[in-house]
């Protein structure tokens, strides 16, 4: 009904928000009785036969993701009204942002695998529309198709790995999942799930694709990078820690590939000036973050669980707030290049507070969430983690402190532009409250606390208790996060020349390998379609007879050949008619023209209905008479009509080797299904109801009139089909002359 609302109210944003707003309240109101530590459930029958339901499961976890999934996605939908007014397709994009908010949904409350996998692809397709909501221009499309060739493409891994999980624990339901470390196929699920996560949380080598997503509009973007999309993967691990975890592959793995994106998207930071790219690779650095915690889950007593439950809520706030205050600017100002940005508080001050109040957090400063969050990351880093990768997440840390700078000094620095005002309040209203709720909560930790505590309880499979508090005392967490800043400020200073260095040359990398294999499928489809489908009809028949030597013959080979069991001596008179059609089929390859060739195979196939006449099956030879004539008439008459036919040409040395392989391939099968055992009780069937319920004493006819009687009619309507096509070929051909 979206497209509808905004094509008949003016201020249809505001009333699409009720949606997820009313959500918003009805999940807020099942926090007490998940507190409780009671998982709530719901399934309905779907595809019963199969057993698959659509079964939903919420524990705390699950209702952290679906309160900001529906909470941010208020503002956005709000957000979206201003920064898109007046746009054509508006109604389309409610249409498409809010089935992206109900796959979203769908995936984090999904407990049955297909419900799981489904809600998967449904995020997929839908980011799909979303990025490529621009679809007039070449960028947005490009980047809409290689979100979703990576994407899907993990999709289907964790497919895969999805199977061999159910295999493996005798349940299809996530929530029953036991530990799994020990199975012989353990490695093999954990590399196939692992690939569908990467992907979608654009994990190293697969980040790439998530700073090109930025084509989509501005409230896309604020979407998909703080509660959506992009969090689906980490979604999907912080679920499987429990049964996948405690394995040293498990850790060892997510900590490197957190670590090593971490600092991808920190280094790739340096390379931009436009606000939306450097939010998009400090996304990727927060992502490689929040895998480098889940990856200290399984070492610690409770800070990697409590570290990624606060860090995700902080990181969800912020960057929400920060991408909507960049596409506010962009509205406003016409520019998101930072080096023209400048005075901006003095013109847009309620989006200024909203800025600065983020950026605290992002830098991970106090009093807002994100200092918290760090601080306890830092704390299940230095119980688990070696003092190398500690310090190499001291220094991705570092890039959010200077970024967060960057961000604020336009705000404060020179002078504003002309013409340069406050948006409306939809378009401030979202970065203003989110921001507002860093602060609130880093303030007063105790009003996340119980959540929290449920989100880390899941994460970690057994109760975690942890008082968050603001003010951690003097420890060495509290010496790093003083060195994050300092270290943060004083990239900050080289910035003009680490952009000047990295911006002037493109840098190798995951990305050019994905443009190589695009562009070598694209060569192996245009040579394959030059093979395949070069308009030769010989060519086809060759290529399909070939496949199908191939591939029956493979089929066919490890049973063996079963030779018949006492078959009757060849009496003479079948003898002699095998004999003619042998010289029949030999002189339809030696003649030259067509009708003759013709004449031949006709003689061919009368021969055939001969040997069911004298195998006492008269009626199978008067059909066989009957389609070899009409075969031949209609054959005929099409030729008569062609004119400069010429003469047959000579077969190819190919062709004559595909025909003998595929005539040997038909004998084989008929040997070896003579030799098959017979199972008599389908001949006691049809000839026990042929006459009382089929009132025929010919079986032959009863079987094809009664009991196969849609095949039959099937049969005939394929040849009546081939007639009309004929006469629709002669009737041209008349009109053209």
């Amino acid at each position: 009904m979206a497209p509808w609302v905004e094509r008949n109210l003016k201020q249809a944003n505001w009333v699409l928000a009720l949606l997820p707003l009313g959500l918003t309240i009805y999940f807020a109101s099942l926090l007490p009785a998940v507190l409780e530590g009671a998982p709530l459930r719901h399934s309905v029958d779907w595809v019963p036969t199969l057993g698959v339901r659509l079964s939903f499961y919420l524990d705390g976890l699950s209702l952290l993701f679906a309160l900001l999934i529906c909470g941010i996605g208020t503002f956005i939908v709000i957000y979206s009204g201003g920064y898109l007014k007046g746009h054509p397709d508006l109604g389309r994009f409610y249409l498409i942002i809010l089935l992206f908010m109900a796959s979203m949904l769908g995936l984090v409350l999904a407990d049955h695998f297909v419900t799981l996998f489904v809600m998967w692809e449904l995020t997929s397709l839908t980011s799909y529309l979303l990025i490529g909501f621009n679809h007039r221009e070449f960028r947005s499309r490009r980047a809409a198709l290689q979100a979703l060739l990576v994407t899907a493409g993990g999709g289907l891994a964790l497919l895969a790995g999805l199977i061999l999980l159910s295999g493996m624990a005798g349940t299809p339901y996530l929530s029953e999942l036991p530990a799994l470390q020990q199975h012989p196929l353990y490695l093999s699920a954990l590399v196939l799930v692992l690939l569908g996560a990467f992907t979608k949380s654009a994990q190293f080598p697969f980040h790439f694709w998530l700073p090109n997503a930025m084509e989509a509009p501005t409230p896309v973007s604020a979407y998909l990078h703080s509660a959506t999309m992009v969090k689906a993967g980490v979604y999907l691990l912080a679920r499987l820690q429990p049964s996948l975890g405690s394995s040293e592959v498990w850790s060892s793995v997510l900590m490197a590939f957190g670590l090593v994106t971490l600092l991808t998207g920190a280094t790739l930071t340096f390379r931009h000036t436009d606000l939306k790219r450097l939010l998009a690779y400090s996304t990727v650095a927060a992502l490689g973050a929040l895998v480098f915690a889940i990856g200290l889950v399984p070492l610690t007593s409770y800070y990697g669980a409590v570290g990624f439950a606060t860090f995700l809520l902080a990181h969800s706030l912020y960057k929400g707030g920060l991408f909507m205050a960049a596409g506010a600017v962009d509205h406003e100002a016409g520019t998101r290049d930072i080096h023209q940005l400048s005075g901006l508080f003095r013109v847009m001050p309620i989006t200024g507070v909203a800025v600065g109040l983020a950026a605290l957090s992002l830098a991970g400063l106090p009093p807002v969430l994100g200092f918290i969050g760090k601080e306890v990351l830092y704390m299940a880093s230095l119980q688990a983690a070696p003092a190398w990768m500690v310090g190499l997440a001291v220094l991705g840390f570092a890039v959010g402190a200077t970024l967060a700078t960057l961000l604020v000094v336009p705000f404060f620095r020179g002078q504003p532009p002309e013409g340069v005002h406050e948006g409306s309040p939809s378009l401030w209203l979202g970065p203003l409250v989110l921001a507002g709720l860093g602060l609130l909560v880093g303030l007063f930790p105790g009003l996340y606390n119980p959540l929290a505590d449920a989100v880390a309880s899941a994460v970690k499979g057994k109760a975690v208790e942890y008082h968050l508090k603001l003010w951690p005392g003097f420890n060495l967490a509290l010496l790093l996060s003083l060195l994050t800043v300092l270290l943060g400020l004083g990239l900050y200073f080289l910035y003009p020349r680490l952009w000047a260095w990295m911006a002037t040359d493109p840098l190798p990398g995951p990305e050019n390998a994905y443009n190589a294999l695009l562009r070598g499928l694209m060569r192996l489809a245009v040579g394959l379609a030059r093979l395949l489908q070069n308009g030769s009809l010989r060519a086809y028949l060759v290529w399909t007879f070939a496949g199908l030597v191939g591939l029956v013959g493979l089929a066919l080979l490890p049973k063996g050949l079963a030779w018949p069991q006492g078959a009757a001596p060849l009496k003479p008179a079948l003898g002699l008619l095998v004999g003619l059609m042998l010289l029949g089929a030999l002189a339809a390859l030696r003649l030259r023209s067509h009708l003759g060739m013709v004449v031949v195979v006709g003689i061919v196939g009368a021969g055939v209905a001969l040997l069911f006449l004298l195998q006492n099956a008269p009626d199978l030879a008067i059909t066989q008479f009957l389609v070899e004539t009409l075969t031949a008439i209609l054959i005929a008459l099409v030729l008569l009509q062609i004119p400069r036919l010429g003469r047959v040409p000579p077969g190819r040395p190919l062709d004559k080797l595909v025909a003998l392989a595929f005539g040997g391939l038909i004998t084989l099968l008929m040997l070896h299904m003579l030799g098959q055992p017979i199972a008599p009780h389908l001949s006691r069937f049809f000839a026990e109801k042929s006459l009382p319920e089929g009132f025929g004493q010919n079986i032959v006819n009863v079987i094809l009139v009664d009991f196969r009687g849609l095949d039959t009619f099937g049969e005939i309507a394929v040849v009546g089909l081939a007639g009309l096509g004929v006469y629709a070929l002669l009737r041209r051909r008349k009109e053209e002359h």
